[in-house]
């Protein structure tokens, strides 16, 4: 049996596809366990958990094998903010596992993650990478980049398509990386059924790096709807992120990665990880001229 926390999010739910495809028995963990009907429609044993709740993971963990955690809350506010999720609840996720005899733990992490990062959120996943190593659990480690399905159609091109307007934090002419959602759970269903994969940190991507601009643009171009583009100046989030902190923590947050992602070195190099993991990655361009047909494809009453 593997375990999946956040099994409805993007990377968990193509996870649990990919497994169930393949002949595996999964449990997936969720609050709310109605958002993965078609999971369990699929084969795929759906439990109600919370990272917040210690005895629902210690249930959850209970006759599993590996443990794959992608869920977190770089946007939580009040009792499910990012410090409760993403460094407490993996850490008590993590002791539950080794508590009930877990072989293997698979944590999500992210590419250009480190204890000195200028967003907090990056360093509780340092953080959490150092105590997974320090568990005596066997492990793995993926440090994925922005998954498309976010941070390309979500947060940037979705708008285009529905007001044809959006909006970019800084002045989006920084190439950064982007994976498939698809494409990253192929190599968390590595991680969680290889033994090679054992003590290893995978250092993933996407095939390609585009600016923020680029990718208005594609989406433009495909839809036929000229884009209206706003843009938030990399000097204000400097100026706003400190000063928003003590009242609008996750805004505050935000305003710090975006600056880090405009102004410092987003891109990757997949030649060595395509040699470790031969496969086909998907293009930012071929994601989002699927988005575009998905958006103009009519929707069925039958």
């Amino acid at each position: 049996m593997i375990l999946i926390v956040g099994v409805t999010g993007v990377l968990g739910r193509e996870t649990a596809r990919q497994l169930l495809k393949a002949g595996y028995q999964v449990r997936g963990v969720t609050r709310t366990p109605d958002n993965a009907a078609d999971l369990k429609a699929l084969g795929a044993e759906i439990v109600q958990g919370d990272l917040i709740d210690k005895a629902s993971l210690e249930r959850a963990c209970q006759g599993v094998e590996a443990v794959l955690i992608c869920a977190h809350q770089l946007m939580g506010t009040g009792k499910y903010n990012s410090e409760a999720v993403d460094d407490v609840g993996h850490r008590a996720l993590i002791d539950a596992a080794k508590a009930t005899g877990v072989k293997h733990f698979v944590y999500t992490s992210a590419q250009n993650v480190s204890p000195n990062h200028p967003t907090d959120f990056y360093r509780s996943k340092a953080k959490i990478e150092a105590y997974l190593k320090a568990s005596g659990l066997s492990y793995s480690i993926l440090r994925p980049p922005a998954l498309m399905e976010w941070h390309v159609h979500n947060l940037l091109g979705a708008s285009i398509l529905t007001t044809g307007k959006t909006t970019i934090y800084g002045a989006g002419n920084n190439p950064a990386n982007y994976m498939a959602g698809k494409d990253a759970a192929h190599i968390a269903v590595i991680a969680l059924t290889d033994p090679r994969m054992k003590g290893c940190t995978i250092e993933m991507g996407g095939p390609d790096n585009v600016t923020k601009n680029q990718i208005a643009n594609m989406y433009s171009r495909f839809s036929g709807k000229k884009a209206k583009v706003s843009r938030v100046p990399v000097g204000m989030m400097k100026v706003m992120a400190p000063i928003m902190r003590p009242i609008q923590p996750v805004l505050s947050r935000l305003m710090t990665l975006s600056v880090w992602t405009d102004t410092t070195d987003q891109t990757f190099d997949p030649t060595s990880f395509l040699q470790e993991f031969p496969m086909t990655l998907t293009p930012v361009e071929d994601f989002i001229r699927e988005q575009v047909a998905k958006n103009e494809s009519p929707v069925s009453t039958v």
